[in-house]
């Protein structure tokens, strides 16, 4: 029998025994990256590099840069990280004149604050005022006079929760610039019973806020003709039915 020595038995493929200068550089590399990470953490949440310093506010037609600033109550000198971004968003949402806010961090130092104010789309005579209301019926502004670039809603009841109020804006909002442009007043009496008077002395009975752009194409086919151009009164309340007197 052949004899077979100890180191001939060794299987060829048995990874040798890990020595210790490897085990102390994959200790030097562990240590080496909690370091990195720490000083990461540091330079992010505690140190004064990456701070909020500066203050962007985009988008402001009605409110000053300043009634932004005052309400957003922005904490300068804070880790841009640690900053409660939604907080902020939350304070500034609720000014009256503001339709929607978003807040973003612009590293190193920036907080940028872009606000959609309010449009006021009609104006709304109320005890001796008029209010400016936007599309959802929220007042915008106050003030003793109708805009002249502004339509005058005539409701019983105006405001964002009256079915009637938003009937009116909902038909307004469907005409198209070119008709918006011609409106004097917008009559309401109930959500089905919208009115328009034009600068020309026209009467449009709408009806409900629905079929915006079949009514549109009957009025313009009507207007073209001569009976439309001398009429005074059109009514499109009813669907594909056009009367005139």
């Amino acid at each position: 029998m052949p004899h077979t020595s100890p180191s001939a038995r060794t299987r060829p493929d048995a990874p040798p025994a890990p020595r210790g200068r490897d085990r102390w550089k994959m200790l030097f590399v562990l240590l080496l990256l909690a370091a990195l990470i720490g000083a990461a953490s540091w330079v992010v949440l505690g140190s004064r590099l990456l701070v909020v310093r500066d203050v962007e506010v985009r988008g402001l037609s009605l409110l000053s840069r300043q009634q932004v600033l005052d309400v957003a109550r922005v904490p300068v000198g804070t880790p841009m990280a640690r900053l409660d971004v939604g907080a902020v968003e939350r304070r500034i949402a609720a000014v009256r004149e503001v339709e929607s806010v978003k807040a973003r961090r612009s590293w190193p130092t920036t907080l940028v604050i872009s606000v959609v104010e309010r449009e006021p789309v009609a104006a709304v005579g109320w005890q001796g005022q008029y209010a400016q209301l936007d599309r959802f019926g929220v007042t915008v502004l106050t003030g003793p006079r109708r805009p002249r670039d502004l339509p005058e809603l005539v409701v019983a009841a105006p405001g964002a929760g009256d079915p009637a109020t938003r009937a009116g804006l909902a038909v307004l909002r469907d005409l198209p610039p070119r008709w918006r442009a011609r409106l004097t007043t917008v009559e309401a009496p109930g959500p089905e019973t919208v009115l328009l008077r034009l600068d020309s002395g026209l009467a449009v009975v709408w009806g409900a806020a629905e079929r915006a752009p079949e009514k549109i194409k009957l009025l313009e086919t009507l207007l073209s003709t001569k009976a439309g151009k001398a009429a005074r009164t059109i009514d499109v309340s009813a669907s594909g039915v056009v009367t005139t007197r």
